[in-house]
């Protein structure tokens, strides 16, 4: 009760976006490890930096922004890259394409494989848009980037992720063909 009264709802609310918030940096950076930090990181800075949140309703989107910003600020620490502007919409990760998939399991590595494969810009909006279903106004507050801009990563995205999984899903069936005879 007296944490309640000191911290008011903020802080389970915060916290009840972890899983959230690490399905989101997993689908970033694809480091199980580096996702559980990123969380972990996130959470800090929100927690020191709720006096900042004007809208309660905006939380979620706010707590993502923080998010990104801590993603970029890990990216520039790796200096893999010149700048991060560049890599938006140019990093690629070298992940082998998908391999034919049969069942549930399998489709969904392959799913994961593809998106994995995306220029990172284009795997940030897919997965807020699509996954979390962040309306694109509040991507592009999330992300500081134009609506617009938004727009065409998730347009792009969901092509290149279309072309990535065609060949994966019209391989012929393993599987014999069940007839119906009268």
């Amino acid at each position: 009760m007296l944490s309640h009264l000191l911290f008011g709802p903020f802080r389970p609310s915060v916290e009840a976006m972890r899983p959230m918030l690490y399905r989101i940096a997993y689908a970033w950076c694809h480091d199980a490890a580096l996702a559980d930090d990123l969380v972990q990181e996130t959470l800090s800075k929100a927690w020191a930096r709720r006096a900042q949140l004007r809208d309660e309703a905006s939380l979620k989107a706010w707590v993502v922004s923080i998010m990104n910003h801590c993603w970029l600020d890990h990216l520039r620490r790796r200096r893999d890259f010149d700048d991060v502007d560049d890599l938006q919409d140019e990093l690629e990760s070298g992940v082998e394409s998908p391999e034919a998939c049969c069942d549930r399991e399998e489709v969904i590595a392959c799913v994961r494989a593809a998106v994995a494969r995306l220029p990172l810009g284009q795997r940030q909006v897919l997965t807020l848009v699509d996954l979390e279903e962040f309306g694109y106004a509040e991507v592009a507050g999330i992300l500081d980037i134009p609506v617009g801009t938004v727009m065409s990563r998730l347009s792009r995205a969901r092509a290149s992720l279309k072309n990535l999984l065609e060949p994966t899903m019209q391989q012929p069936a393993t599987r014999p063909l069940l007839r119906r005879v009268k």
